[in-house]
């Protein structure tokens, strides 16, 4: 029989002692888990890495002396290791910053418990653990291209795609702030599409991901609003906890649907949509992220004529949903991050596109 796994080891790094000692209780009560050492200053952090090597961090923004980003930088640039941001929602700057420690190397960004009592404290207790332990498998030391040269397609040269697409929506989770900055900041001001996209994070920081967003790129970002009209060069991020659709005269539609493979706002239901809606002139673009969500809706674009975009392992933090949408036979391409928007360009000038593609069937 074999031995059940090691339990993943992690590292704590906050601040204030009552949090430390609820992540502390949250990490040693799970088995899936091992406390390191839990520490309140980037510098001790610092210090020890080295010399623990956890298999991931929990790691506060605002600390005394060195904040987190800076941390996080620092502990990417030298001992790359999963790290999974705890922060406040309150206060547009506690997220921003947090946002960038997503953007330098951090994989993931979740809200500080106010408690562990009752029901809804044990639940949280399980989301922190399951967040810590799935993290601590994710391999980071591969370092995501976000500074490369345009991708060069090994694939034939051929005529161009006879597709002229009304509306871009993409979808992505976990690495997704990094990716989404990337693509959509290279697009230009005058992007000639409406743009609509989900993003899985959780909704008390969805408006300061589109504030953060917005910061990033040229194009203006805006957290979507039931009834809004999409508008040519205007990005739609979904809110948290409602599903994202687009209806017939162009309007958004949000609605409390149940989940879809776990997810609300989902990437299938905001795909599935633009399948109905726009059917072959829709543009689907899929990026990195664990599950499966998108998949479904991804493989109607394209059923429809529409034409979609998935992103290659080579970039991606995550391979689970872009790799799940190849092997469904979603994905018209696979694409490394920082050739996709130049890919999209093309196709919206007419220029030649390759005929051969990771995923081409």
């Amino acid at each position: 029989m074999n031995a059940p796994p090691a339990p993943r080891r992690v590292l704590i790094v906050e601040d204030s002692a009552v949090l430390r000692h609820l992540l502390m209780r949250v990490v040693a009560g799970d088995p899936r888990l091992e406390l390191l050492e839990a520490v309140e200053t980037a510098e001790e952090a610092l210090r020890l890495v080295p010399r623990l090597r956890p298999d991931v961090i929990s790691m506060d923004i605002c600390l005394p002396g060195m904040d987190g980003l800076e941390a996080t930088r620092q502990i990417m640039a030298h001992f790359p290791t999963p790290i999974v941001i705890v922060s406040d929602t309150l206060g547009g700057q506690s997220t921003h910053v947090s946002m960038n420690a997503l953007r330098s190397g951090a994989l993931s960004v979740m809200e500080k418990p106010q408690g562990l009592s009752g029901a809804a404290g044990a639940a949280m207790a399980q989301g922190i653990a399951t967040q810590l332990y799935i993290m601590s498998q994710v391999p980071v030391i591969r370092r995501r291209l976000m500074e490369a040269e345009p991708f060069r397609h090994k694939g034939m040269w051929a005529r161009p795609l006879a597709i002229h697409p009304r509306i871009l929506a993409m979808a992505a989770s976990t690495g997704g702030p990094t990716a989404f900055a990337r693509v959509l900041g290279d697009l230009p001001a005058d992007f000639g599409l409406p743009v609509v996209l989900v993003q899985h994070m959780g909704a008390a920081f969805m408006e300061g991901f589109a504030q953060w967003l917005d910061q990033q790129v040229t194009l203006p970002v805006v957290l979507a609003r039931h009834g809004m009209m999409l508008e040519r060069g205007r990005v739609l991020v979904a809110p948290g906890n409602q599903h994202m659709t687009v209806g017939t005269r162009g309007e958004v539609v949000l609605h409390d649907g149940p989940p879809v493979q776990g997810q609300r706002p989902s990437a299938d239901v905001l795909f599935s949509s633009i399948a109905r809606v726009f059917g072959g002139d829709g543009l689907g673009v899929l990026l990195t992220g664990m599950g499966e969500d998108g998949v479904e809706g991804l493989g109607r674009i394209r059923a429809c004529g529409g034409y979609t975009i998935v992103e290659d392992r080579s970039t991606a933090v995550i391979h689970g949903m872009p790799g799940a949408a190849e092997r469904a036979g979603a994905a018209c391409i696979s694409l490394p991050v920082h050739e996709i928007a130049p890919h999209i360009l093309r196709i919206m000038a007419g220029s030649p596109i390759p005929t051969e593609g990771p995923s081409q069937p």
